[in-house]
């Protein structure tokens, strides 16, 4: 870098701390491994600064500077994604909405809640609550991921067969462009009919087309009741004829149908303390199936008549039903677990793809045999939300798991375009999946995409490398 780049970057630097304030920026050894460390293991580029402004008309000013200066910048949520999208490259300073953690407003009359983006999900749920109602986006990191960042990826979670993706939760938002343009479509109005919904550019974007600021969130009454049990089965023809079964029998108030494999439960059982197995481990699947509705007696009888004509068909072989909220937070327990095994394993490589509920059980099948072909002695994993189609696999192949990540990946994803799915079901693209991107969309679709990029982003600034180079 020349004397005159340094003297640039450094006035560039001091103009940014000027705009958030002492609070606002770390520098150095100041700036925790979570600003920076990636979630997959697969970088640890410490920022050179990391700004942590407090208001939209921070976030406004801070790129504009950096827009005109051609300064990239990686926006950050609770960093739990699995894509390597938030961590940064190279001389990318790092954008963190942490302190923008406000829930604005709560309107029982239109069922929204205003957010800023920095508020964790949980805290969405406990405010739904507090207020009888539910807030119905659901996923293991609750704690932990931010609304911004569920919102820039589009995140599914556990209830996407009732509810939606994270998209459909959407009322309103607003984002901050490249250029430090505000973009304010904060409105509550569920018709609104006038023109694009520009929203949806942002939505699932992961940061390349601007940075979500705030955000009006849609929330349901709060369900009187929860009917949850956990069934063993010996087929996946058997799963694929429940959840038809299911969807018919309980209608709208099926909220989640999650399955388990069994080398998935299995490791949950031996690997995850704090989870505890309710059924053997001789069945091949496992399928949590939650019911939520109105009126306690009548959705309790509908569950239970459910199941017990599931039963009498064969289509399932054992099942517990949790008949309180400790046992159902128990059973709850063991699906979110399927994701936790890595503490006992070591390094889980975990894929997130969709695919036809139809083609589920042989990919399964199929992918287990292709990995054992080149790795016998692989520990593997598959689970998800199989009512939306989505599902998640993890794999350790021994010491060099995370040296092996690109041969793996080659495995796992040439089997899913040979089965025309998608290469990411609710994480994004970031930069691992960046090579198999054209996997699961057309080149014109891909271009597209660029040329949204180039008119919203010319100067590139906003997570450049992520999606696409």
């Amino acid at each position: 870098m020349t004397v005159q780049a340094i003297e640039i970057h450094t006035g560039l630097f001091d103009r940014l701390k000027q705009i958030v304030g002492p609070a606002g920026y770390r520098e150095g050894d100041d700036i925790e491994p979570k600003n920076y460390r990636d979630l997959m293991e697969d970088r640890a580029i410490r920022p050179p600064l990391l700004l942590r402004p407090a208001s939209t008309e921070e976030v406004s000013g801070i790129l504009a500077l950096c827009h005109e200066a051609g300064q990239p910048v990686a926006p950050q949520g609770g960093m739990t994604g699995l894509v390597s999208a938030a961590a940064p490259l190279e001389n990318e300073i790092s954008l963190s909405l942490e302190r923008m953690n406000k829930v604005v407003e709560l309107d029982p009359y239109t069922s929204t809640m205003t957010v800023e983006a920095g508020v964790p999900l949980q805290v969405i749920q406990e405010q739904a609550d507090a207020h009888g109602l539910l807030f119905p986006l659901d996923l293991g990191a609750r704690g932990s991921c931010t609304i911004g960042g569920n919102l820039s990826t589009n995140a599914g979670g556990n209830r996407v067969i009732r509810y939606g993706m994270t998209r459909e939760l959407t009322v309103g938002l607003e984002a901050v462009l490249a250029d430090g343009t505000v973009i304010n479509n904060l409105h509550k109005l569920r018709k609104n009919n006038t023109g694009y919904d520009v929203k949806q550019l942002f939505i699932g974007s992961e940061g390349t087309l601007g940075i979500i600021t705030r955000a009006v969130l849609k929330l349901f009454p709060r369900p009187a009741s929860q009917q949850v049990a956990m069934c063993g089965l010996g087929s996946f023809q058997a799963v694929a004829d429940l959840l038809v079964h299911a969807q018919a029998r309980l209608g709208a108030n099926l909220s989640a149908f999650e399955v388990l494999w069994r080398n998935s439960y299995q490791l949950v059982d031996r690997h995850v303390p704090h989870a505890t197995v309710p059924l053997p481990d001789s069945h091949a699947f496992y399928v949590l199936v939650e019911s939520m509705g109105s009126d306690e007696a009548t959705d309790s009888e509908l569950f239970l008549n459910m199941l017990d004509e599931a039963c009498r068909r064969e289509l399932i072989d054992d099942v517990i039903v949790a008949d309180n909220s400790d046992k159902t937070r128990k059973l709850w327990a063991v699906r979110d677990g399927a994701a936790e095994a890595a503490q006992g394993v070591g390094h889980l490589h975990t894929y997130d793809v969709s695919l036809n509920v139809a083609d589920m059980g042989y990919f399964g099948d199929e992918v287990e045999r292709r990995l054992r072909e080149k790795w016998p002695e692989a520990i593997l994993g598959l689970f998800g939300h199989i009512g939306d189609g989505n599902l998640h696999i993890v794999i350790n192949v021994g010491p060099d798991t995370h040296a092996l990540h690109r041969p793996i990946d080659e495995v796992i994803y040439g089997l899913i375009r040979e089965l025309k799915g998608s290469v990411s079901a609710e994480h994004g693209i970031g930069i691992m999946k960046r090579p198999f991107l054209p996997y699961s969309r057309g080149d014109a679709e891909i271009e597209l995409m660029r040329k949204l990029k180039l008119s919203l982003d010319p100067q590139g600034i906003l997570n450049p490398g992520r999606i696409f180079a």
